[in-house]
This record gives C-alpha cells, sequence and structure tokens, in this order.
C-alpha cells in the first residue's frame, strides 16, 4: 500500500503561485516558495522592548541608552533580568545593564514569579532539559539552574559535549570518557574511559546507549557503568548525534551491515532485522526511525518509508515518494484517519500525510526547501514545520494551508507547542512566539545571538539557549511580562 501517483484529492490541495499560505498579520497570500533575506539582527546597544515590560530588555540597554530612554537604575534593578555567571547579582553594572535577580522562591504558577536570563561565561549549546526544579544546561560545563529564580544550583567540572537526563541522574560524556552524576546536587556517581569518542548518548529506564567513532555501540548500566554488551560495524557513514541509535521503550535501533536492527537494550539480543540497504541504497541520507505508541516503528530511509510492527519485525507497508527525507516521521494518532497519521517533510519541503495504518498517501503540500533534520510537529489538529526562514501551519485532517509567519532568518531548532502557542527561534537572534491556530505574533524576544537547539515550553514557562551565552525563561504567554495573578 502506499504507492503510486499523488492522489486526485491531494492534486486539489496542492496550493498553487500565490495561492493557499496566508500572512497572519496582513491576511493577504504570500507566495509558495518565497525568499526572504535575512535581516540584520539588533545592535547590541539597541533597546527592545516588548508588551508587559517597563524598560528594554534583550541584548541592551547600554547605561547610556537607558539614561537617554528615561530608565533610572532604580527601575532598572526592578526588572530582576540578569544574573551573573556566578550566579549572584552583579554589584555594578557595566555595558549592558545587569540589575539582579531575586532569591529563589516564587514558583511559575504562584503569580508572583518573573522572567529571568542567566549569563554564562562560556557558549551555550543544545536543547535546554528540565527536570523537577532544575533545568540542566551545556556550557561546557553541566549547570543546573533553579526553574524559579535562574540562581544556578550547581555546575560540573568536565566538559559535556552529549547529556542526557534520567532517572535522577546526568548521564554525560565529554568526548572519550562517559560520567554520571547526582542530578540533584551534581556529585559524581561514576566515571569510565571509553575506547572511542562518544558522539551520541541516550539514557533510559536505568540504561544508557552510546554511539562512538568508528562504529561502534555500547550499553552500559546506569547506575553503576558496568557494561552491557557493545558491538562494531553500526553505520559510520552519518556520525551525528540525529542519525544515532535510537533508545526507546527498552528497545534499540541500530543501522549497522545494511540492516536495521531491534535489539534487547539490556541484553544486546537481536529481536529482528530488516534489509534496509547501505548509505547508497538508502540515498545517501541516514535512516531515521522512529518508535510509536501503536505497537509500530516507521522509518525514513531515502526515499522510502516503512512501517514495521516493532515485536515481529514484519513491514507493514511501504511507501516511496520522489524526493528524500532528511528528518525521521512523526506518527499522530486521533481522528484524521484510523488508526492516526503519519507526517514527513522531503528536503524539498513537501508534506506528506500517509494513514499509519495502510500507508495510503492522504495528501501531501509543498512548502520550500528544508535542510533540517527536525520531524514536522502535530500537536492540537495542526502540523508545523520551519522551512527556510517560515514557519509553517496545515491542518492535519485535511493538508489544508492555515498560515505562514515569515522570520528575520533561518528558522533554528524545533519547535515547541504547548497552550496554543509555538514558540521558536532563528537565526535572525530571535525567540517567537504565535498563536497556534491563527499564527499572530503574540511576543518576540530579540537576544544577541542565534536561538540554540529547540526552546522548551514547559509549566507556562518557555526556556531557550542563545549564542549570546544566555539562558532565558519567559513567561510563555506574555515573554518578559509580568504576571499579577496565578
Amino acid at each position: 500500500g502506499g504507492r503510486g501517483p499523488l492522489s486526485e484529492q491531494a492534486t486539489h490541495r496542492r496550493p498553487r503561485g500565490a495561492e493557499g499560505w496566508v500572512d497572519p498579520r496582513t491576511g493577504q497570500a504570500v507566495p509558495q516558495r518565497p525568499h526572504h533575506p535575512p535581516r540584520s539582527p539588533v545592535p547590541s546597544g539597541e533597546p527592545v522592548r516588548l508588551g508587559g515590560s517597563p524598560v528594554p530588555i534583550g541584548p541592551g540597554p547600554f547605561a547610556s541608552a537607558a539614561a537617554s530612554a528615561g530608565i533610572t537604575s532604580a527601575a532598572a534593578s526592578a526588572t530582576g533580568w540578569v544574573r551573573s555567571p556566578d550566579g549572584s547579582a552583579p554589584a555594578h553594572a557595566t555595558g549592558p545593564v545587569a540589575p539582579s535577580v531575586p532569591s529563589p522562591g516564587p514558583a511559575p504558577d504562584s503569580g508572583r514569579w518573573r522572567p529571568w536570563r542567566f549569563r554564562m561565561s562560556n557558549e551555550v549549546w543544545g536543547t535546554p532539559t528540565v527536570a523537577g526544579n532544575l533545568l540542566y544546561v551545556t556550557s561546557f560545563e553541566v549547570h543546573a539552574l533553579d526553574v524559579a529564580s535562574g540562581r544556578r544550583q550547581f555546575k560540573t567540572r568536565d566538559v559535556a559535549w552529549s547529556m542526557a537526563v534520567a532517572d535522577g541522574r546526568i548521564h554525560a560524556s565529554d568526548g572519550p570518557s562517559l560520567y554520571a552524576l547526582d542530578g540533584s546536587d551534581g556529585s559524581e556517581r561514576w566515571r569510565l574511559s571509553t575506547d572511542a569518542w562518544v558522539y551520541a548518548l541516550r539514557a533510559e529506564r536505568g540504561t544508557v546507549v552510546t554511539a562512538t567513532r568508528g562504529g561502534g555501540v555500547q550499553a552500559w548500566e546506569a547506575s553503576s557503568g558496568h557494561k552491557l554488551w557493545e558491538l562494531t560495524g553500526a553505520q559510520s557513514d552519518f556520525e551525528t548525534p540525529e542519525a544515532a541509535p535510537v533508545l526507546h521503550d527498552g528497545t534499540v535501533y541500530v543501522w549497522q551491515d545494511a540492516r536495521l536492527r531491534a535489539l534487547d537494550a539490556r541484553s544486546g539480543r537481536e529481536s529482528w532485522s530488516y534489509p534496509i540497504g547501505d548509505a547508497g541504497s538508502c540515498g545517501n541520507v541516514p535512516v531515521r526511525v522512529t518508535p510509536a505508541p501503536d505497537g509500530n516503528v516507521y522509518v525514513a530511509a531515502g526515499t522510502r518509508v516503512l512501517s514495521v510492527d516493532r515485536a515481529s519485525g514484519r513491514v507493514r507497508w511501504h511507501f516511496e515518494a520522489p524526493a528524500v527525507f532528511l528528518a525521521p516521521p512523526a506518527f499522530a494518532p486521533g481522528a484524521a484517519v484510523t488508526g492516526g497519521g503519519v507526517y514527513l517533510a522531503d528536503y524539498l519541503g513537501t508534506v506528506y500525510a500517509l494513514d499509519a495504518a495502510t500507508g495510503q498517501d492522504r495528501w501531501r503540500i509543498a512548502t520550500e526547501s528544508r535542510q533540517s533534520s527536525d520531524p514536522v510537529l502535530v500537536v492540537g489538529g495542526n502540523v508545523h514545520l520551519g522551512a527556510g526562514s517560515a514557519l509553517y501551519t496545515l491542518d492535519a485532517v485535511t493538508g489544508t494551508p492555515k498560515w505562514r509567519f515569515a522570520a528575520g532568518g533561518e528558522i533554528t531548532g524545533l519547535p515547541a507547542v504547548a497552550d496554543g502557542r509555538v514558540h521558536f527561534g532563528s537565526a535572525d537572534h530571535c525567540l517567537y512566539t504565535l498563536d497556534a491556530a491563527g499564527g499572530q505574533l503574540r511576543w518576540k524576544l530579540a537576544t544577541g545571538g542565534e536561538i540554540t537547539g529547540a526552546p522548551v515550553a514547559e509549566a507556562g514557562v518557555v526556556y531557550a539557549c542563545s549564542k549570546d551565552r544566555c539562558v532565558y525563561a519567559l513567561d510563555a504567554a506574555k515573554g518578559t511580562g509580568t504576571r499579577t495573578s496565578g
């Protein structure tokens, strides 16, 4: 099932020319594949104002700009915006205004929580992780910040190129070694040397799985660091975190010897394998795997999409597309079709909706060229994806284009969708929040650098990292606005 030409119904829905995509700010149709040259980021000294914020925020203002705007030092300090690298309130602000941050106390939903920003002394990268009352970020070391105040609780002494937080532990690697720390205080649990450079790390249900340069895959007991099993000869053509083996629900999915293998995470025993092909037969792009809650694993291998029964390894259906997929499939249960839907975007930006039960091509819609390895996001009946410098949203059932929002630079990372809002970063140094249904801009924050990884939306707060060396915690609804009620 799922093969063959585009259906008449799907063809009818495909937008042509300037039809289909609507700019939520103007209500006007926009071209299907427009080009938007990046706009210059906000200069570091230029004040930036958002609704609900009494003073400029973001990369400025410089003291002189604040003075010219009539902002007193008392007003600036009242914003509680910046914390210095050591976690303390700076005694004197030099250059950009750096007011103090309140001591730990109010929770985000207490009505007294205020947005905060924590400045590191080194680069920040990746996506932040929220676990309990702590936010974990990597800036050479792992830093644990209090979600309520932004105060740093601890930092590690080692570089963490890879990190996973699970079961109350921080599992991380600096490349040649692997270590585990207590998630509450950062104390070391165990440490060991690896035989090769670790380029990816996964942790789940008491097991840590690492991928090392040269085709190695290893599994470790998370509580002690004891090695459970290892293999060699895994795919070495695409040694990136995105293309690494997938750990899910006690199974590790590995691309080895031109086969996709499902291995027991604890013993390494093979449950099944499927001849997926080598890199050449997979379009010279990595195989991408998505285990789904319907009992199947969905696989993108070049131009092919397969549904494989997770228990038996039996292929349920196979779909062939005209262009390769760089990103993994996304599964969404619900009313779209019986049994749910599988959604993908190829490198040309065409979005596909496949029936999860049969592989039938329900619709496909063109956006614009897309080099991202991030999957599309299906939430609340909408399909959201970044392509080029724009965020696109389609109706998950019909494929009807709903809106398109153009940022000032390439979309970076996977959007976060929660409570009817979409949060995403752009290479134009801004973090955006839009209404998920209509695409209207709710607020945006200009930082001093490109947003790294993906934002995280949790309990009404959006956390994001920027190449300006800062971690931001913002009210999901109001940005830098301060809540007055719970």
